[in-house]
């Protein structure tokens, strides 16, 4: 059984990551969304909230489960038994960072193999900093996120 682990922050999750997971829901038997808990980023929602999105956006798929997870990606890649991490590329900017962290885990878990999946076009631009800002500033998330969020974004930020 393959098994390949999704990681992210995930705040929140976007229909371009809904999207890659369920690329990724086919190609493999097993699909770990692995959202961070402890990151240098600042979140506008805490982890448990962050699972529960991403549980509730992703639950048509029956081979993906969601885990948050406090540890090195490494660690928690082994500790699931997976072999694959999975990470999306939507421009040239992301590459250079990707690329590092690719060669970053393969030290620490020589095992492991980065896989990258690219966007379709129509959401190669989406990212959860950009859906945070239109919905900041009371725009309409809705063509960019699953429901569930976008309803708890409409709560967070109260219009």
């Amino acid at each position: 059984m393959t098994t390949a682990v999704y990681p992210g922050t995930f705040d929140p999750i976007t229909n371009g990551h809904v999207h890659v997971v369920e690329r990724a829901a086919r190609i493999f038997d097993r699909v770990i969304v692995g959202v961070a808990g402890s990151t240098h980023k600042s979140t506008l929602f805490d982890l448990e909230t962050r699972v529960k999105l991403a549980e509730q956006s992703l639950e048509h798929l029956d081979n993906v489960e969601i885990r948050g997870f406090h540890t090195l990606l490494a660690n928690f890649a082994q500790a699931v038994g997976a072999r694959i991490l999975l990470r999306g590329l939507r421009a040239v900017a992301d590459y250079e960072y990707e690329l590092q962290l690719a060669n970053l885990n393969k030290q620490l878990a020589p095992e492991l193999e980065s896989l990258f999946l690219t966007p379709v076009e129509h959401y190669s631009f989406i990212s959860s900093t950009l859906v945070k800002e239109v919905a900041r500033l009371d725009g309409q998330v809705e063509a960019f996120v699953p429901q569930a969020v976008a309803t708890a974004l409409k709560h967070h930020f109260d219009y």
